[in-house]
């Protein structure tokens, strides 16, 4: 019984030995919210697998590192072993114990408190980080700006810095300035602007902005050496609400906006094209701007490029043809402006389009017929034998001229033909344009407007092409 009282007492005391070999600790028990803390684990050995840790208190483990210590004691040799694992708490949390396996043994770490506390920004602190917005309140669409700041006192000493903008989920970011720094009471300020508009109505939160500053430290390690340090500290500003009202009015547009229209001729020739320059500009909802793609009469085509936002302007292009004729008409937005309170509509003026050798608009005929009641006169047979002749003669005198007529055309569209160049594609366009009811007619127009006004190069089938201006006599 006593051998065993010894065996036990000497487990015992072994592994109260391991456990005390092994301790968790952490540089800053009490810190501010965005201040880096390191997590250490100490520990004895000969044999040690380094635990991976991927995150603690529910955040990335940002680095990590490690220290060896060789020491002789009484002629014994040991190993000390430090890691450290470097993060960023949002809140107070506790580490738990954490496995970490020695001399083949699985033992475990002491669980670790830390306390967050939010973040005390005062008049005169080293760094200082805030939002600001022109409005709080906006409609959907309506443009307004936010400004951030980043001020550092001068004198306050930094090794490097990483920023990380705000998000800004439920806003557009039109506009992205370039940073500007300049001095202003003791401090050295960096100014950057974003120009947002609101996607959706309701109470929409803009994050705070974080700027990661990091500065050296000294402190001392287990041996009494003085280790210099990296540390990283981050420095949050302020949130930014943002109420978002629906446009009155049920309108679509909100701001404050002119619109231009200019045309290259007001006269052309039959099948030419009018082109034609939209110009809106002003602050507002630019993007939410439909094609001002009028619907005109069947006699006229239109045809609208992409319209293109750049600079707070938006410019569109169309081109109208027509063989008559015509009227472009006035082009016109209606929007809230916000600084009037009101509604308001700004347009264009029209534009009369003289078509010089226009082609005359087919009239329908109406055919009346009457009936008459002729009475049948009696004729001779000598009468009757010279007109038959006559009407034989007529015939054949109607045939002979219909060839001959019909040769002099064939000739003379032969000789047209060789005058008409395929591959002219706005003459080509402008011939065929007409004859836009037959799919395969529609079908090359489709092709030859993308070539002509979008740069495409899309490949004409000659074969079809011929036929088709055999079918139509196009000249």
């Amino acid at each position: 019984m006593k051998n065993l009282g010894k065996i036990l007492l000497l487990i015992f005391l072994t592994q109260l030995s391991v456990v005390a070999d092994i301790v968790a600790s952490v540089d800053s028990p009490h810190v501010e919210r965005g201040e880096m803390v390191t997590y250490e684990i100490m520990l004895n050995g000969d044999n040690i697998v380094r635990p991976t840790i991927l995150s603690l208190c529910g955040e990335n483990v940002i680095s990590t590192g490690s220290q060896t210590s060789i020491q002789m004691i009484n002629g014994t040799m040991t190993k000390s072993y430090i890691f450290t694992y470097r993060f960023l708490p949002q809140k107070s949390c506790v580490i738990e114990p954490i496995e970490v396996e020695i001399d083949s043994k699985i033992v475990k770490t002491n669980s670790v408190q830390v306390t967050v506390s939010k973040i005390k920004i005062e008049k005169n602190s080293p760094f200082i980080l805030t939002l600001e917005s022109d409005k709080s309140q906006v409609y959907v669409g309506e443009p307004f700006e936010v400004t951030l700041l980043f001020k550092q006192r001068d004198g306050a000493e930094a090794v490097d810095s990483e920023f990380i903008a705000p998000t800004f989920q439920g806003f557009w970011v039109k506009e992205e300035s370039k940073s500007k720094r300049y001095k202003k009471d003791g401090y050295t300020i960096t100014e950057k602007k974003y120009k947002l508009s609101a996607q959706r109505t309701g109470s929409h939160t803009i994050s705070s902005a974080e700027m990661r500053i990091a500065f050296r430290t000294h402190t001392r390690d287990p041996w009494a050496g003085v280790i210099s340090r990296i540390k990283w500290k981050s420095h949050y500003s302020n949130e930014l609400i943002i109420g978002v009202k629906p446009i009155p009015n049920r309108l679509s547009l909100v701001g404050d906006f002119t619109i231009t229209a200019e045309i290259d001729k007001n006269s052309i020739k039959a099948n030419e094209a009018v082109n034609v320059n939209i110009r809106v500009q002003g602050e507002g909802n630019l993007e939410d701007i439909k094609s001002f793609k009028p619907n005109l009469l069947d006699d006229v085509n239109v045809f609208d490029e992409k319209i293109q936002i750049k600079d707070g302007v938006l410019m569109q292009k169309m081109a109208f043809v027509s063989q008559n004729d015509f009227t472009i008409p006035s082009f016109e937005l209606k929007f809230y402006n916000p600084k009037t309170k009101n509604t308001q509509t700004v347009a264009t003026k029209s534009f009369k389009i003289k078509v010089i050798n226009s082609k005359p608009k087919q009239e329908s005929l109406k055919i009346k017929r009457e009936k008459s009641v002729k009475k049948d006169l009696p004729q001779s047979s000598a009468d009757i034998i010279i007109s038959t002749i006559s009407g034989l003669f007529i015939f054949l005198m109607g045939i002979v001229v219909g060839i001959f007529l019909s040769f002099i055309r064939v000739v003379k569209k032969n000789k047209k033909r060789q005058a008409f160049n395929l591959k002219d594609e706005k003459v080509l366009f402008m011939k065929l344009l007409p004859y836009k009811d037959d799919s395969d007619v529609q079908d090359v127009l489709n092709l030859l407007e993308s070539n002509i006004y979008s740069k495409s190069k899309n490949v004409i089938d000659k074969k079809l092409l011929k036929e088709l201006i055999m079918r139509y006599d196009i000249s």
